[in-house]
Formats: C-alpha cells, sequence, structure tokens
C-alpha cells in the first residue's frame, strides 16, 4: 500500500520557507530581488532583514553609507521623522538599501506611495513649511546698509560741486552786476558751474563682493520660488527654507559655502562679486560648493 504525502504538511512547510525568507532577495541562490510594493513587509523591515542575512552589522552599515547609526537604527523601524524630510529620506533608504545587496529604488517607489508621491509631483515651494531659519547676522554683512551709505556719498559729491560751482560765479555778488562792454558770451560759459554727471549706483555684483579671505554667495529668487539649504565650511546650517519671488539671501564663511538649490532655475547666484548668472535649469536640483578667490562651483 503506498502511502501519500499529506497536502497539509506539504502547505506547511511552503508556509514556512516563504515567512523565514528576507524580503527583497531571492531564497533560492541569494540574488537580489525587488520587493512587491503592493505588499509585504514595511520598508524598514525589509532593509533589517536584507541586512541580517547580508551578516553586517548597524555600525558596519553606517560606515559604508555615512548615514549615522541611529537614523540606520530609526529607518529599520519605520521612524523616517530623523532624516530631515522626504528628500534625505529617500537617500538614505538608497544608501543602505545598495549596502545590504537590494534593490533601492522599489522601496523608495513604496516610500513615495505612502508619503504623498514622487518629489517631480510637486512643487518646490511645498518641499518646506517651517518659518524662516535666522542666520547670524553678526556673519553677515549688511550689504543694504552699505549700498544706501554709497549713494549718500555720491549724492553728497554731486551737491558738494554744485555749491562749489554757484560760490565761484557769485563771488563777491559781480554776477549780478551788468556784464562790461566788450565781454562775450564766452565769459559766461567760463563762469558758469560744471554739473558733473551722478556716479552710477552699485551693481548688485558689487555689492556682492567680500574680502579676498572669505567666500560670500548671493542668492536672489527672480521669476519663482526655490527650496534652498546653505552650509558652512564647519558644516554647520545656515538656512533651510524657501526663498519666494523677490527675496534673496546672502552667505560669508572663511572656508566654503556648500547649497542645494531646489529649483536652479529661479535663482540668481552672485559670488564673491561676480554674477554667474541662474544657478541651474527650471526645476532642477544642484548641489554646489564656492569658496574664496575666483567662484568656481565644487
Amino acid at each position: 500500500m503506498t502511502i501519500g504525502k499529506s497536502p497539509d504538511r506539504d502547505n506547511r512547510r511552503s508556509s514556512a520557507g516563504q515567512a523565514g525568507a528576507v524580503p527583497g532577495r531571492d531564497g533560492s541562490d541569494g540574488t537580489p530581488a525587488a520587493p512587491d510594493p503592493a505588499d509585504g513587509p514595511s520598508i524598514g523591515r525589509v532593509l533589517s532583514g536584507a541586512r541580517i542575512e547580508a551578516g553586517l552589522t548597524v555600525d558596519q552599515v553606517s560606515a559604508s553609507t555615512r548615514v549615522r547609526v541611529p537614523i540606520v537604527h530609526a529607518i529599520e523601524e519605520d521612524d523616517f521623522d530623523r532624516c530631515g524630510g522626504d528628500f534625505y529620506a529617500r537617500g538614505h533608504i538608497r544608501s543602505i538599501a545598495k549596502a545590504v545587496g537590494i534593490d533601492g529604488d522599489v522601496l523608495v517607489a513604496r516610500y513615495d506611495a505612502a508619503h504623498g508621491g514622487a518629489p517631480a509631483t510637486k512643487r518646490p515651494t511645498q518641499l518646506l513649511d517651517t518659518g524662516p531659519i535666522k542666520v547670524n547676522d553678526r556673519r553677515r554683512p549688511n550689504w543694504t546698509a552699505a549700498m544706501v551709505a554709497a549713494i549718500f556719498v555720491v549724492v553728497g559729491l554731486i551737491g558738494f560741486n554744485l555749491v562749489n560751482g554757484k560760490t565761484g560765479v557769485s563771488g563777491t555778488g559781480s554776477a549780478s552786476a551788468p556784464l562790461p562792454s566788450g565781454s562775450g558770451t564766452g565769459s559766461v560759459a567760463a563762469a558758469s558751474p560744471s554739473v558733473q554727471p551722478p556716479a552710477p549706483a552699485p551693481s548688485v555684483a558689487a555689492i556682492a563682493a567680500a574680502p579676498a579671505d572669505k567666500v560670500t554667495v548671493k542668492l536672489v529668487a527672480e521669476k519663482d520660488a526655490s527650496w534652498v539649504s546653505a552650509v558652512d565650511g564647519n558644516g554647520k546650517s545656515l538656512y533651510q527654507n524657501n526663498v519666494e519671488p523677490g527675496q534673496d539671501q546672502t552667505f560669508t564663511d572663511a572656508k566654503q559655502i556648500k547649497l542645494v538649490i531646489g529649483n536652479a532655475g529661479a535663482v540668481h547666484v552672485y559670488v564673491n562679486g561676480k554674477d554667474l548668472g541662474p544657478a541651474g535649469k527650471d526645476g532642477q536640483v544642484v548641489h554646489v560648493t564656492y569658496t574664496p578667490g575666483d567662484p568656481q562651483a565644487g
């Protein structure tokens, strides 16, 4: 008599095998496979399981990705608030997924589905809704006050020239007396005051100038808004917010200014007194670094 295999036993073995597999990997040969974004374990569990299967510790993943250990722990627990925003969360997910050997794009697609869609569907002005972050005024030269002072100097020089010219003509009152016979119009022309043309107002590039041992970057939002992040040479965050049309921000540091501009075509850049034009194309996200001297984007 032949004893057949129990279907229930086979089903239990199949279920147990599937439960033990690490999401994101093929259980047969270890080839990376994309997790199903519509179902399955959470992003954090997928990354945690793949890390364990790869035999890596959190510290090792942190060292290879440069994502801090507390943030790696938080992502594995599906807590993305510590990433600092959707932009950084997507980058951390991709970096960790690459380190543990799985497809990061699928996990990012799942993240976007759970957090309102991919960044291309959003305007840059919606990236950050917090209030403006104050920049340390002691580190920012007051270019507006300098421009006003320069204009007052120019106006004062023009007034001084006009007063001196009038004094030379009037003297002791001889200008009001009848002209002596034989004097032609040439003497009147010689006595008339010479009016100096007004000096041009300082240009925006001159206003953005800085000492040679420092780097000064001025950003002006012209036709549209843009999200901007600025970090100084010590890694300190100087600014992280929207710059609305008509607004500007100026940053100064002795070493470097590192920028992330979310809508590069809307931002005009002045570095160390030079007009570099738009930071990029409309909707383009650019990462640039500027240092003292002749402006060169890093």
